[in-house]
């Protein structure tokens, strides 16, 4: 394995997604490599990947399942013990999985998140948001991403799971252990275990006490082709919910009251015209896409004449592709009311983000009422503000004044 301490010597050869710069702002990276004669990296560091950076390559290969298998979709390799032991069998379907037991895996939880069965949470995700901003709307000042982003998904899933609301703190450091210390392998192990016995305890107590119009307990209850699912399908779509549900999400409201706070323009076109509030939504998150997904190479084959080989690793950079300028005119700039956005910040293909009403609806219900409660604010200083990377890009600290 390549030193990951080196610094890069050629972002076509040698690029580092963890690298500090490249965390703080990927963007002309990404670029950098996209407009170049290879537009399809590859590193040695993290025992090797590929990084496609073209919105057509990067949806070509979302698209090419039996090829680029799902079976691994973190960007580094699996923590020694991952796929071993009394958890083998436990990973975040769907998003994990391959046809054929990709289809019921993503049938079964489609319901749970449609966009009639997310309303009902948004009165609830208001409150929330308006509980927060109370506790700190007198002093002037606030984190935008500590005090504010970072709890609302945590709660909003919580809450639909059924579990503890007051476990928030948990449930937070074991989600920042398995995707934001992506490079501390004992750490990342330690969280994902504490993840699936905590919903192991979870699931028992609900054998012995079932509960009525609770999350976990449908889940355990559901069949398909008249058996009930494994235990083990439980247990990761509760893990997807909370890993991929809160970080991800907070991810990207973080980034976007990061954007708030530097553009009055963009407030004063919401405040005058909320009919613009869901093609900025969109907007939003094509250009502060958080996500990047791995996929594992199934078999020896060329793409966009790169060899590649069975067991390689391919990092789908959703950021990437989402400022192609290929695809998107003016794709750097933030434009509120633009018309063509067949973004990918969800993904594409088979795999596309079945939680995604719910993301849309967390993203503006917070931004909703923020700027109704403080409807001007600027960062304190934009040096200050902290960022982390690799899987998912967002701001951790956010300070702002008003």
């Amino acid at each position: 394995m390549t030193d990951i301490r080196k610094p890069v010597s050629d972002l076509l050869t040698d690029y580092d997604i963890f690298d500090p710069e490249f965390v703080k702002n990927p963007y002309p990276g990404y670029s950098e490599i996209r407009e170049s004669k290879c537009p399809i990296a590859h590193t040695d560091r993290y025992q090797g990947s590929w990084l496609p950076t073209r919105y057509e390559d990067v949806v070509a290969i979302a698209q090419e399942f039996e090829t680029f298998t799902s079976r691994q979709i973190l960007v580094m390799p699996p923590a020694e013990g991952r796929n071993e032991g009394a958890y083998a069998g436990v990973a975040a379907p769907p998003i994990t999985s391959d046809p054929p037991d990709h289809h019921w895996h993503r049938r079964l939880i489609l319901p749970i998140f449609s966009p009639q069965s997310v309303a009902k949470y948004e009165q609830g995700t208001r409150d929330l948001c308006n509980a927060l901003i109370d506790e700190f709307i007198d002093k002037g000042t606030a984190d935008a991403a500590a005090d504010y982003a970072q709890h609302i998904p945590v709660r909003v899933i919580a809450t639909m799971l059924g579990v503890p609301l007051e476990m928030e703190p948990e449930f937070t450091e074991w989600v920042r252990g398995v995707l934001e210390n992506m490079t501390d392998k004992e750490l990342r192990m330690k969280s994902f275990v504490n993840i699936v016995e905590f919903f192991m305890g979870q699931v028992e107590d609900r054998r012995k006490n079932p509960r009525e119009n609770d999350l976990i307990t449908e889940l355990m209850n559901a069949e398909v082709e008249g058996k009930k699912v494994p235990i083990e399908y439980v247990l990761g779509v509760c893990q997807l919910m909370l890993v991929a549900g809160i970080d991800t999400t907070w991810s990207a409201i973080g980034s976007c009251m990061w954007h708030m706070a530097q553009h009055p323009e963009h407030r004063k076109q919401l405040r005058e015209n909320p009919d613009l509030w869901p093609t900025a939504i969109e907007e939003l998150l094509r250009v502060y896409a958080p996500v990047t997904m791995a996929r594992i190479v199934d078999h020896d084959t060329e793409f966009q004449g790169c060899p590649m080989k069975a067991g390689d690793r391919v990092l789908m950079a959703f950021p990437a592709a989402n400022r192609d300028p290929r695809q998107f005119e003016n794709p750097d700039e933030v434009i509120l009311d633009r018309q063509n956005n067949r973004h990918v910040a969800f993904g594409s293909g088979i795999h596309r983000c079945a939680g995604s009403n719910l993301a849309r609806l967390e993203v503006r219900v917070a931004l909703q009422t923020w700027l109704e409660r403080i409807p001007e604010f600027e960062l304190v200083d934009p040096n200050s503000v902290t960022w982390v990377g690799g899987q998912v890009h967002g701001p951790r600290s956010c300070m702002v004044k008003f």
